[in-house]
């Protein structure tokens, strides 16, 4: 803790090509250096999250292209916003039990945890499991909704396959943007831990806040959990550079320092 927010890990990554100033979701800048400098700072979130309706929805055929709106109706009753008491992020809820996988920085260190989901429904919240080696958490939350709509889990992705983010960036619940692949394979620095490997990159806006929330193909289904945005300026926004954990390494995660999410 400083400063009364919550610090968290460095878990937003660089490319390493060049010198790099990465920018983290967490209540406090954190300065990283790998090739680059890496942090993040949270974003507010004291407006309630948007009301929406949560009714399961079919996501489309192999070789159906979402609308960016779309993608946004299929994949907001599955969106979680947040809130510890010292910073805010995004999750996602990734089975039918209501298990709910986000970025362990969102919650490291958090005396107490809420969620709100898209139906209005707020809940306190526990961590079930996490791996903070690979910078993701589960999350059980105390009430769930009348009606559990989980995500559907996608595959691999490829360099400019089309993406959208949807999460509470800058405090803005369920923000949603659009973009493409911009490459794999991607490693991050984190300051007192070992450096993410294996990231998505993408270019869909994201910034503080956006964190733990999902990055989604063309088809509404989770492929990632964003969890970094670089910056090579001293500001903490973003510049086109986004990172995820690929969903088979979040939902395997557990052969770091924590136990694997159950799906």
């Amino acid at each position: 803790m400083r400063d009364g927010l919550i610090m968290v890990g460095a878990t937003w990554g660089a490319y390493s090509q060049g010198m790099r100033r990465v920018v983290l979701g967490a209540s406090v800048a954190v300065v990283l250096v790998l090739t680059a400098v890496v942090a993040f700072r949270w974003g507010t979130s004291d407006a309630a999250p948007d009301q929406v309706s949560a009714s399961p929805t079919p996501t489309a055929e192999d070789d159906e292209q979402l609308s960016v709106g779309e993608i946004y109706a299929v994949l907001t009753p599955s969106v979680v916003s947040i809130k510890t008491g010292d910073g805010s992020g995004t999750g996602v809820i990734a089975n039918a039990d209501g298990m709910i996988l986000t970025a362990h920085h969102v919650i490291e260190g958090a005396t107490s945890i809420e969620v709100s989901f898209a139906d209005g429904t707020k809940s306190a919240a526990t961590v079930a499991a996490a791996d903070p080696a690979s910078d993701i958490a589960a999350l059980t939350a105390t009430t769930l909704p009348s009606v559990v709509v989980p995500t559907v889990l996608g595959g691999g992705v490829a360099v400019g396959d089309q993406v959208v983010a949807i999460g509470d960036q800058l405090g803005l619940a369920r923000s949603t943007t659009s973009g493409v692949v911009s490459g794999l394979g991607r490693t991050a620095a984190r300051e007192a831990a070992p450096a993410l490997q294996g990231l998505i990159q993408f270019d869909a806006a994201v910034n503080p806040g956006s964190s733990g929330g999902p990055l989604v193909n063309a088809r509404g289904e989770t492929v990632g959990i964003v969890v970094a945005l670089a910056n090579p300026t001293e500001a903490d926004t973003f510049v086109g550079v986004g990172f995820a954990v690929p969903i088979g390494a979040a939902v395997g995660a557990g052969s770091g320092d924590g136990a694997a999410p159950q799906i």
